[in-house]
């Protein structure tokens, strides 16, 4: 079996995506591939087009960091996506890891426990490890054991949730990207990645730009079948010393419409003894 080309497809990925006028280069004719030709990105980089066709079928795997920066900036790759490009040129173990159980540290399911805004812990697979009853609330596939790519690709419910799915799914597909890194030769990614693709054509054509976005909170619209629209802002902290566990909250602006529809499905979910209970321990 071959080896994975990580660092060549995300190249070739990349170099489609470019408009030759956006680096300054005539457009004479029709061209027959988007993007630009292996031999501009050569030469703009200023290396040798056989050297760069070496790189994308992987036949040298190993260029210097001041390779790798010079094509991303040829390819106008962010700081994040420049950081992944050279990430993928890390020498990595020949022997697969073996999985290690998820564990949700113990003050962070006391701290879902106890805060009064819609919380989960994921992995950097994006399985919900942990989450509070207001985080369920705002959406069933909130839950322990549920996958965040499957839910927003695979579950028409998730996707009727979602106000501007398009962008939801782009900035998940990006995220995950960010997450796992060059571990994408993971048996458990492999396997989520060619479910994903086999399900949800927009999957294939998102996860086929390789775009990577950084760890970081954003805004986001739902449509509540119980409480109407929801404006919320999303904060992502990585916990420390867990293997890429994240803390998610959700938050709305203080004393907005939003504000009140969350407080009132706050309601709706109290327990009994008028406190929210945190769902799940962990999964393998």
């Amino acid at each position: 079996m071959s080896r994975p080309n990580a660092l060549g497809e995300y190249l070739r990925a990349r170099r489609e995506l470019i408009d030759p006028a956006e680096v300054g280069l005539p457009v004479v004719g029709v061209r027959r591939t988007p993007g630009l030709r292996r031999e501009e990105v050569a030469t703009l980089a200023g290396i040798s087009a056989d050297y760069y066709l070496r790189l994308e079928q992987g036949r040298d795997r190993n260029p210097s960091p001041q390779v790798l920066e010079a094509l991303a900036r040829v390819l106008r790759l962010d700081q994040a996506a420049t950081a992944h490009l050279l990430s993928l040129s890390a020498a990595r173990p020949a022997t697969p890891r073996r999985p290690r159980r998820e564990v949700v540290p113990a003050g962070i399911r006391q701290l879902l426990d106890v805060i009064n805004l819609p919380a989960f812990v994921e992995s950097r697979m994006f399985d919900v490890l942990a989450a509070n009853r207001l985080a369920t609330a705002v959406s069933p596939n909130i839950r322990p054991g549920v996958n965040r790519l499957r839910a927003i690709f695979l579950d028409p419910d998730e996707q009727e949730l979602c106000w501007d799915w398009e962008q939801a799914a782009r900035g998940l597909v990006a995220g995950f990207r960010a997450s796992v890194g060059s571990d994408v030769d993971d048996p458990r990614i492999v396997q989520l990645i060619g479910e994903l693709s086999l399900g949800s054509e927009p999957f294939r054509r998102l996860w086929a730009r390789h775009d990577v976005a950084p760890l970081a909170g954003g805004s986001m619209r739902l449509r509540h079948p119980k409480v109407g629209m929801l404006e919320l802002r999303r904060e992502k902290l990585p916990l420390a010393d867990s293997g890429g566990q994240i803390l998610a909250i959700y938050h709305a602006e203080p004393g907005s419409a939003s504000a009140r529809s969350l407080e009132e499905l706050g309601s709706l979910t109290v327990t009994e003894a008028g406190r929210p209970s945190v769902a799940g321990t962990g999964i393998a």
